[in-house]
């Protein structure tokens, strides 16, 4: 027991997992039957499915980011990471934004940590990629790509010009596609306000080392995406990598060479590395691993889940398949997050636990405003769904999936405004450096020349 008054649970990761859990746990306890708290080096919870469109700017980026605080009122929010766990005293070693880092007790633990960016040592790709896994990501994808046309706008050099409008997009499952899709389309209303810059101008690719792009809907709705793609422009290149891309010279494996100011790397995710550091059963590839209770294997009062969690998929087991892993997406992490949460109370108070099994609902995906494919599954019959259609319901889906009604109503009310007004262009890059300006007016002046510093300066000017 830990030297507060009452039990602790401590989630560590305030993300899907993170914040699904403490909801349901606060929502199933009895009042002061245990502290929840939750440590995360972000005060808010990202809802990643809709950073393309906060990329494309039909989102706001503050619409897309829950702060914990608001959506678990009565949860203790730690800004911070989680260094070290020491399992024997049951203590964990966070680390604040500011200050010294100090130990936390905690009772029962909740590993919720996400996953991070599947990166290769590709050379160049550290100092020249721009990720997808956060808001801040997006944003700066926004601006970069306007800024980017306005620099073609601006030049009269055909070299800068053609590397400004060149992007590449490296990963075609979901996060690939839905950006280049959004940020596509947004490249070609903002091409209508320049004189001299055309959609024809730019140059959109897509590499992938799968045979497919969009493989989460099925061979049938991937190949229509890709399609799609390629009726818009877009270069797809499969069963191809970007063994380098140095100054943003990309080579790729298929004997293409292209000079692009874009880069967007999205080709899928791994477990945070921080895992490692816990003393936790890990599985072969880093995750977590965990029993179909969602407990740590060997531990009853650890628990995982999420992208950072090795889960067995029973329902795939079920069907024959004895190596089934549930897949590290939303559908399945906001799922196992509340089951997750009732096993947590059921275990404080000595119950039984729960298995977690889910069938797959389908898949959704926009391809832009207006595009999209669509898989729903309903028992044995799957309904394929192509375009605006498509799009429908992957607005709804994820519109209602949104965390907190706050959240919901301020992305569905943007959604309703932007269907009477045209797409923003604003680029805002400044919000970068927001100092620099100040920076530069604040710096001292120079102090004047010397008379007789002046007279030498115009003598060899003279001369």
């Amino acid at each position: 027991m830990s030297t507060t008054e009452r039990p602790r649970i401590l989630i560590v990761g305030g993300g899907y997992v993170g914040l699904y859990a403490a909801r349901r746990i606060l929502k199933k306890m009895r009042y002061a039957e245990a502290t929840v708290t939750v440590v995360d080096p972000r005060s808010y919870m990202t809802y990643q499915p809709f950073l393309p469109e906060t990329a494309a700017g039909s989102i706001s980026p503050r619409n897309v980011v829950v702060p914990l605080r608001r959506a678990v009122p009565g949860a203790e929010i730690l800004t911070g990471r989680v260094t070290n766990i020491d399992q024997d005293r049951k203590v964990a070693t966070v680390s604040p934004l500011v200050g010294e880092a100090y130990e936390v007790p905690f009772d029962y633990l909740v590993i919720a940590l996400g996953a991070v960016s599947r990166t290769f040592p590709t050379p160049g790709l550290a100092e020249q990629g721009i990720g997808m896994k956060g808001v801040e990501e997006a944003i700066g994808l926004r601006n970069h790509v306007l800024e980017q046309l306005d620099k073609a706008e601006s030049t009269t050099d055909e070299e800068i010009r053609r590397k400004a409008l060149t992007f590449v997009f490296v990963g075609g499952g979901f996060a690939g596609a839905e950006t280049i899709g959004e940020v596509e389309d947004l490249a070609r209303d903002a091409a209508k306000f320049y004189k001299n810059v055309k959609r024809e101008d730019m140059r959109f690719v897509l590499v992938d080392a799968a045979d497919k792009v969009l493989p989460e809907v099925g061979p049938e709705l991937g190949t229509y995406g890709r399609k799609h793609l390629e009726s818009r422009g877009i270069e797809v290149y499969l069963k191809t990598t970007m063994p380098s891309c140095v100054d943003g010279h990309v080579v790729l494996s298929n004997g293409l060479e292209v000079d692009a100011n874009t880069i967007v790397w999205t080709a899928g995710v791994k477990p945070n590395p921080a895992l490692a550091r816990f003393g936790l059963p890990l599985g072969p590839r880093g995750h977590v691993d965990t029993q179909a209770t969602l407990q740590v294997q060997g531990s009853d009062y650890i628990w995982a889940a999420g992208d950072n969690a090795q889960v067995p998929d029973l329902v795939g087991r079920k069907a024959g398949n004895e190596n089934a892993w549930c897949p590290p997406n939303a559908q399945h992490a906001m799922r196992q997050a509340k089951v997750l949460g009732d096993n947590v109370v059921s275990g404080m108070r000595g119950f039984p636990q729960k298995e977690y099994s889910h069938s797959n609902k389908g898949a959704v995906a926009g391809l832009g405003l207006h595009k999209g494919v669509a898989m729903i599954v309903m028992g044995k019959m799957k309904i394929k769904l192509k375009g605006r259609l498509a799009w429908y319901m992957h607005r709804g889906y994820h519109g209602l999936a949104m965390p907190t009604w706050n959240r919901k109503i301020r992305v569905i009310a943007e959604w309703t405004i932007n269907m009477f007004q045209k797409r923003d262009i604003t680029a805002l890059g400044a919000l970068e450096t927001p100092r620099e300006e100040f920076y530069e007016a604040a710096k001292p002046a120079p102090a004047p020349a010397k008379a007789e510093e002046k007279k030498v300066e115009e003598k060899a000017k003279a001369s």
